[in-house]
């Protein structure tokens, strides 16, 4: 059965090449493709078209018009500095963590309490956003759980 030995080899070679051949055939035509500078335009425009569509949506969660959602948040820091004045901390800090997640740019208020906040009571605001986060991704993955089972 030599010949058959022989005949599977060559077929193991020719597929061999045959696989060598269209991986060059494919990185040849994609090196020709991104060379072009129809592509890379065409790439650029897409890419800018589609930056506008995030700003948007990250104006959809909040928008500055909503004269409710800005007095709700107004209401919140002022509870929050009424609670804080009071001396009461956790309630202040609730308050506070409250006008966090409604803000439209929680980095920046995050800032201004850094530097308005005593430094305990700023740590107390930063592990109560933690605690939000955590609770946050945890109801997400029951979420998901419970979308995913079958039952």
């Amino acid at each position: 059965m030599p010949g058959v030995r022989i005949f599977l080899g060559l077929l193991a070679a020719l597929a061999a090449c045959g696989v060598v051949a269209f991986v060059g055939y494919c990185v040849y035509f994609d090196w020709k493709r991104r060379g072009d500078p129809a592509f890379k335009r065409r790439l650029r425009d897409k890419r800018r078209a589609e930056q506008p569509k995030t700003k948007e949506r990250g104006a959809q969660l909040w928008n500055p018009a909503n004269e409710k959602l800005q007095e709700l948040f107004l209401q919140e820091i002022r509870m929050g500095e009424l609670w804080l004045s009071r001396g009461e901390h956790r309630m202040g800090v609730d308050h506070l963590s409250n006008a966090l997640l409604m803000c439209g740019q929680p980095q920046e208020l995050l800032k201004a309490f850094k530097h308005i906040l005593p430094p305990r009571v700023f740590e107390m605001l930063l592990h109560k956003i933690l605690l939000i986060c955590q609770q946050f991704e945890a109801d997400m993955n029951e979420q998901k759980y419970l979308e995913d089972d079958p039952d």
